[in-house]
């Protein structure tokens, strides 16, 4: 399809569910790497994305599966630790890889990653949380090698709160050897989501919602079946619809408490809100 022809002027109205949130399904999927259980994610949203995310999984050995909406993940590696070229550049999310492949078999070589159409985003910040905690790094013009017997705790400020350098950071914290605290961490409720459901995971982490967190490293993680929080940028569109067309909508399956910035914005505009 070469263009969308719309044709305005009706109010929009009705019901919608929105899906679960793309943006914590990502790194959760790299966080099943960390067990050798079976993870289960419930109302999966199969989208472009995740999908290509499912193949670098695949990639390693991960045995992904979708069932009546929800994703069954068996993290059965095979000792790889190369997310081919051709994977790593279409998905930025696949720089998650690092931290996970780093904590579960000690190494990890990622080509750098892509997938975004707004440049091309440096991985410093990643990086130097996983030397801070003792991890070899090798930087060549196309790819990244990093190296760890195992990862040692550490005190690490991010130079500013990166969602990703944030999610990556306590993908490689929650098996290492000891303490890890994490200062100017971001503070988006997916990685919030993320932190919930490896802590049902067996991990110790503290301090969820503030910019700083502490992880406790363990040795094992269990498997666990979680389902991640809506989709709050998907909602925040239903509701910007509906405001600018007149229309009544009613959203479910989101919390609150995360758009609640644009909810006040829009009631500064005369628009009203039930929440039941």
């Amino acid at each position: 399809m070469e263009k969308y022809v719309i044709s305005g002027g009706g109010a929009l109205s009705g019901k919608v569910r929105v899906e679960s949130a793309k943006n914590a399904v990502l790194p959760m999927l790299a966080g099943c790497l960390l067990t050798d259980e079976e993870c289960i994610i419930r109302d999966y949203p199969d989208i472009t994305d995740l999908t290509v995310m499912r193949q670098i999984l695949t990639s390693v050995g991960v045995e992904t599966l979708v069932k009546e909406n929800n994703l069954i993940v068996k993290p059965n590696l095979n000792g790889a630790f190369e997310i081919k070229k051709e994977l790593s550049c279409k998905l930025r999310s696949s720089v998650f890889m690092l931290g996970a492949l780093l904590s579960r078999v000690g190494r990890c070589k990622l080509y750098y990653p892509g997938g975004c159409d707004i440049g091309r985003r440096a991985i410093d910040i990643h990086l130097h949380v996983f030397e801070k905690m003792g991890a070899k790094i090798i930087e060549e013009k196309e790819f990244v090698l990093v190296e760890a017997e195992r990862l040692k705790g550490a005190l690490i400020k991010l130079p500013f709160p990166s969602v990703g350098a944030t999610e990556n950071a306590i993908l490689a914290s929650v098996l290492a050897q000891g303490e890890t605290v994490l200062k100017n961490c971001a503070k988006e409720p997916e990685i919030e989501d993320l932190i919930k459901m490896l802590n049902k995971m067996g991990a110790n982490i503290f301090g969820s919602g503030t910019s700083t967190l502490i992880i406790e490293g363990v040795k094992k993680l269990g498997g666990c079946e979680y389902k991640p929080i809506g989709d709050r940028i998907e909602a925040g569109t239903f509701i910007i619809l509906s405001a600018i067309s007149g229309g009544e909508i009613e959203i479910s399956n989101v919390k609150v408490k995360n758009i609640l910035s644009l909810i006040n914005k829009i009631c500064n505009n005369t628009c009203k809100f039930k929440v039941n």
